[in-house]
């Protein structure tokens, strides 16, 4: 497969990834009976673990790795924050507020990932 296929999968599932993560918790927020559906538990994963197989293809086809790119190690520190957020937000937080501030918080740090992404700098492109 090549790294434009790779590449094009893999945005996509981040917008996919986004889209299930918002929606998982409006309707978790919000009180909705979907939200403890089999299918919203399951469908991210699977969305997820595609994500990250064009994730390692796009740097294994660039040779390209975390430890020798400052924007690659902080993606993936980026996105270890991000999913012990979420599983605060959905699994252990003891309250509402919690879970809901959990949340959010994981929406910013996914949104400072995709920066990172789009400008190949851990800064943003804001600094030296």
């Amino acid at each position: 497969m090549g790294y434009s296929l790779l590449k094009s999968v893999h945005v996509i599932c981040a917008i996919v990834s986004y889209g299930l993560f918002l929606l998982r918790g409006i309707w978790r927020f919000g009180g909705s009976p979907i939200a403890s559906q089999r299918w919203t538990r399951i469908l991210p994963h699977v969305n997820d673990t595609i994500l990250l197989a064009a994730a390692l293809g796009m740097a294994a086809t660039l040779a390209a790795y975390p430890a020798f790119h400052a924007f690659l190690l902080t993606k993936v520190i980026g996105l270890a924050v991000y999913i012990a957020l979420g599983m605060a937000a959905f699994r252990w937080a003891k309250t509402r507020r919690a879970g809901l501030a959990a949340w959010l918080a994981a929406q910013a740090v996914f949104f400072y990932i995709v920066g990172v992404a789009l400008t190949k700098s851990p800064l943003l492109g804001l600094g030296g």
